[in-house]
This record gives structure tokens, C-alpha cells and sequence, in this order.
């Protein structure tokens, strides 16, 4: 990354001012536990240490910038209340600090946010806040909560491009640092629209200067990475939604000229292997995180030859998971990790021809996990779409053996991404 030194003055977060905010969120924020990892130490054989913002009342660390911006607002920004625009964890952070400070908040959430997110807002708000659905997409509720500040002046409160807001987020750095007696070599931090990343990555220069950042993005949205590339802010088109909390089209004007300056490195990591880390997480040590929380951890893969034997951190940034997405994890998971694939299969028009792939070509472990006639009519004709789950991702190449040996007709679905979304 470029030298600081050399870029044009920008803002910048002092650590005095952290360390106010620290003062002011004594009231609402947790000072969460950072705690040592055994599986995945020994897995990386390096010390790893998982700072849980998960464990937060609103699970997430989103509560630490909305509370410290709504707090320092004045009277008169406050008259007309506050807004947001958020699906996820900010707006339960945004909820959460207008019923603890009293102040009317109105919060616009798209139409498709799951139910259990908007119950959770409004518990967290009562009856201090208003929740809008509108349009489709973040950006539709985006859009229609800046017509809503400009018509009623309200103030509105940004997730991640906001000077307090940064400044609320980078007091997990302090408690990072005061619950730590040895030198950090890594910090991994999830990004999205850089808030936190840049908020830690000034921080940690300042006090732990030894301390390498490593900035993770979900590799289906890259905002952070593309822009440091360009040597430009670059807002993405189409992005994959999935780590929806970090899951951004473009970063903030404040984030990005930090992260580009102070962060040592930034990676990212497929939306498949952060799966198979909640996954993990959940069957080996009972925790649950949120795609984005999973970010952090899920990025040791790709650095485990140069942490080993150093002292690492990773930021758990939230837990907010809808049980609901359990199957869609689990199939992005076993996609990611090679145990399962798909395949249009054109069976010969003969009877037996099933019963003869079922007994000559599937292996003794494989199973059918997908099974569908293309056609409702007449199913015996036409093709059928086929989904395999393997024990061992090495099974997948004696299958093909076994399918061209018998001389089976089939489409491989996994690689065709255009093709897989519409049949599967």
C-alpha cells in the first residue's frame, strides 16, 4: 500500500477522539471478550484470538457507530429525527440508540428484508421507530430515505461514511489492545464500506505500529479492492448479495483514501468458503456468525503459511443469521469444497437405463441429493437434473470415469453459472 506520507491531507480519526467515544458508549456497549481459539490455533498452528462483537445486545458491532453519531448530534439536528437506510445489523444498531437516548427514528428497510430482521428492529427500537418498506433492493431504500430527510429535515445516519461513526467503530481497537499483553502480528478485519477498516487501521498504525492489517472482502463484492486498484473510488454494477453485511456497491468518501493508505494488504475470499466457515464455527466450537462475520476467519486459509507461530486477531463482526438461509449455506458450502455436483442427464430411451445409472455408475458412497424430470409430461424422454453429493471431493473424477465409460449424455451444471441459477 502507498506510504501515507506521500498522499494529501485527508480525514483522518485522532485516538483522542476514539477514546471519547470509547467514554460515551460506556452506557450501551459491551467491552466483548477477545478469546483464544484451540481448533483454529491448531489448525494454523499460530495464535488466534476471535474478537466476538458477535456477543453484543444488537450482535453485531454496527451499535458502536450509530450510538456514538446520534449521541453528538444537537438539539436542533435532532428536532426532526434521525434516519437510516439499512436491511441488517445498522439498522438494529440505529434502533437500538433511539430507544436508549429517546429520539424518533425512521428506518427504511427494502421490501424482501427477511421478517426476522424487521421483528428485531423493532424490538430493539419500541416505539421510538418507525419502520418504511420500500422498493426492492438497499438502493431503492436507500433513495427514498434521502427524499424522506430532505422533506422532513431529518438527519440521517450513514452505515459506514461518517467521521463519528468511524470513530465509534474503532473503539474495538482499544479493547483489543488493552486485553492483549503481547504484540499482535495480524489483525484481519471484514470490509465493506470500509468503516471499520478504517477506523482500526488508524488506530493500530498509531498505537501497534508492528501490526500488519489485512482488509477481507467477500470475493463477489470487491468494492474496496477494485477502487484501491483504480487508485479511485469504482462503484460496482452487479455484486453478489450474499455477505450481506458486507456487501457493497461502492465504499465511503471518508473509508476509502484510510484503507488505501494504512491497510498492509486486502484479500478476498469466495462467498462458498465463507460457508464452510459457519459451518464450522457452528459444529466445532457453537458459535454462529453472520456470512460477514465469518469473513475474517474464513481468510487465515489464504495467509496460514505466513501466520504461523504469530499472534492473530480476527474480528467477528456479527451474528445476525437467518436460520432460514441454513440450506443455502450448506449448499454454497458443499459447492465450494467440490462434494457436490450438478448435471443435466440424457438418459437413453430404453427401460432400465435409470436403475442402471443408480447401480453402475453412482459410487457406493455417493447419494442423490437432486432429482428432477425436465418435462411434466412424458418424463421418461426428456432429460433429467441431477445433483450428487460425494464423501470425498476426489470421488468426483472416477464418477465421470464411470459415466463416460458407460457412455452416459450429461451437462456438467457447475461450471455454467448462467445455466445452474435458472435449473437449480
Amino acid at each position: 500500500m502507498p506510504d501515507a506520507t506521500t498522499t494529501k491531507a485527508y480525514y483522518k480519526p485522532k485516538v483522542s477522539h476514539i477514546q471519547d467515544a470509547s467514554q460515551s458508549l460506556k452506557s450501551v456497549v459491551i467491552a466483548t471478550p477477545l478469546m483464544a481459539n484451540i481448533n483454529l490455533s491448531d489448525t494454523y498452528q499460530a495464535n488466534i484470538l476471535l474478537k466476538r462483537e458477535d456477543l453484543q445486545i444488537v450482535r453485531s458491532y454496527k451499535i458502536r457507530g450509530a450510538y456514538n453519531k446520534i449521541k453528538s448530534l444537537g438539539a436542533h439536528e435532532l428536532k426532526n429525527g434521525v434516519v437510516c437506510a439499512s436491511a441488517g445489523n445498522h439498522a438494529q444498531g440505529v434502533a437500538f440508540s433511539c430507544q436508549k437516548l429517546g429520539i424518533k427514528g425512521t428506518i427504511f428497510m427494502p421490501n424482501p428484508t427477511p421478517s426476522q430482521k424487521i421483528k428485531q428492529v423493532k424490538m430493539f427500537g419500541k416505539e421510538f421507530v418507525e419502520i418504511i418498506l420500500t422498493g426492492d433492493t438497499y438502493d431503492d431504500a436507500f433513495k427514498k430515505s434521502q427524499e424522506y430527510c430532505a422533506q422532513n429535515h431529518s438527519t440521517f445516519i450513514h452505515p459506514f461514511d461518517d467521521k463519528k461513526v468511524i470513530e465509534g467503530q474503532a473503539t474495538i481497537g482499544l479493547e483489543i489492545l488493552n486485553d492483549v499483553q503481547r504484540k499482535i502480528d495480524y489483525l484481519f478485519v471484514p470490509i465493506g464500506g470500509g468503516g471499520l477498516a478504517s477506523g482500526l487501521s488508524t488506530l493500530f498504525k498509531e498505537l501497534s505500529p508492528e501490526t500488519k492489517i489485512i482488509g477481507v472482502e467477500p470475493a463477489g463484492a470487491q468494492a474496496m479492492k477494485v477502487s484501491m486498484e483504480k487508485g479511485e473510488i469504482v462503484e460496482l454494477k452487479n455484486i453478489d448479495k450474499f455477505v450481506d453485511g458486507a456487501a457493497v456497491q461502492r465504499v465511503g468518501d471518508l473509508t476509502f483514501p484510510i484503507c488505501r493508505d494504512l491497510l498492509d494488504d486486502i484479500i478476498t475470499v469466495p462467498e462458498g468458503a465463507v460457508c464452510t466457515t459457519i459451518l464450522k464455527l457452528y459444529n466445532e466450537d457453537a458459535i454462529v456468525v453472520e456470512p460477514a462475520g465469518a469473513l475474517s476467519i474464513t481468510a487465515l486459509e489464504y495467509y496460514k503459511d505466513t501466520i504461523k507461530g504469530k499472534n492473530v486477531v480476527c474480528i467477528v463482526s456479527g451474528s445476525n443469521n437467518d436460520i432460514t438461509r441454513t440450506e443455502e449455506i450448506k449448499e454454497r458450502s458443499m459447492l465450494f469444497e467440490g462434494l457436490k455436483h450438478y448435471f443435466i442427464v440424457r438418459f437413453p430411451q430404453r427401460a432400465g437405463a435409470l436403475r442402471e445409472f443408480l447401480n453402475e455408475v453412482l459410487g457406493a458412497e455417493d447419494d442423490i441429493a437432486h432429482f428432477q424430470y425436465s418435462k411434466k409430461n412424458s418424463r421418461e424422454r426428456g432429460p433429467a437434473v441431477i445433483g450428487i453429493e460425494l464423501k470425498n471431493k476426489e470421488d468426483y473424477f472416477t464418477l465421470i470415469k464411470r459415466m463416460d465409460e458407460k457412455q452416459i449424455v450429461y451437462e456438467y451444471l457447475n461450471d455454467n453459472p448462467d445455466l445452474f441459477q435458472f435449473i437449480v
